[in-house]
């Protein structure tokens, strides 16, 4: 219950400090090819309920457009789920939304899988910070969140993430993924990862992002 009110509020906030960003985004996407401003797609949520997740628009006939070149990289095409949130459809933190195809080429629709759906998807989470990295890997860091979210992993998402709106997806992603193969420790193969291990690769890169980012503009001032 505490939670649910915390993530009403930080979406309620959230969407009040950036209505100014939203409504730049909205006009620069109407700008740019005059056509809608969301995308919107049916995701699967918690118990495997479907619901419509929203976007800002990015792609127009398969290809990325001139505005979606800027938020993709950053983030910031997935503002609007900041409705999903409120109206409780997604969390703040949690696994990634997968929509019903997704489920189905995962092999993820029987009941083994369904600890993975045992709660909302997140805006933000700890396989979308190493996504693209396969099916085995996406579902360890699902399951390992789900499993074991505390404080520690939960800031270090957050740290991440916003390393990501200042520097970018491919750099942050490149850190975290050198980071987690210098870590590794090979061991018999674990039904899912340490929770502990996750929170220090998703907190250490973050924090040198932010940190590199911060003295490279001191170094230009």
């Amino acid at each position: 219950m505490l939670q649910r009110v915390f993530e009403i509020a930080c979406a309620a906030v959230g969407l009040v400090l950036a209505s100014p960003l939203l409504l730049v985004i909205a006009g620069l996407i109407r700008l740019d090819d005059s056509g809608p401003v969301l995308f919107t797609q049916l995701r699967v949520g918690a118990g495997r309920v479907p619901f419509r997740i929203y976007k800002f628009r990015t792609m127009r006939d398969g290809e990325t457009t001139r505005v979606g070149r800027w938020l993709r990289p950053t983030g910031l095409d997935e503002l609007p789920q900041l409705v999903n949130m409120l109206l409780g459809e997604m969390s703040l933190i949690g696994p990634r939304p997968l929509t019903p195809d997704d489920v189905e080429r995962l092999g993820w629709s029987g009941s083994p899988h369904d600890v993975r759906f045992s709660v909302r998807p997140g805006v933000i989470g700890l396989a979308q910070l190493y996504a693209g990295r396969g099916k085995r890997l996406s579902w360890f860091l699902d399951v390992a969140y789900v499993r074991g979210r505390c404080a520690a992993l939960d800031l270090g998402i957050v740290v991440a993430t916003a390393a990501i709106a200042v520097l970018g997806k491919r750099r942050v992603r490149g850190w975290l993924r050198a980071r987690r193969r210098r870590t590794a420790v090979r061991a018999p193969t674990p039904s899912v990862p340490s929770v502990s291990t996750h929170a220090a690769l998703a907190l250490w890169p973050a924090a040198h992002a932010l940190s590199s980012a911060s003295m490279n503009r001191r170094h230009h001032v």
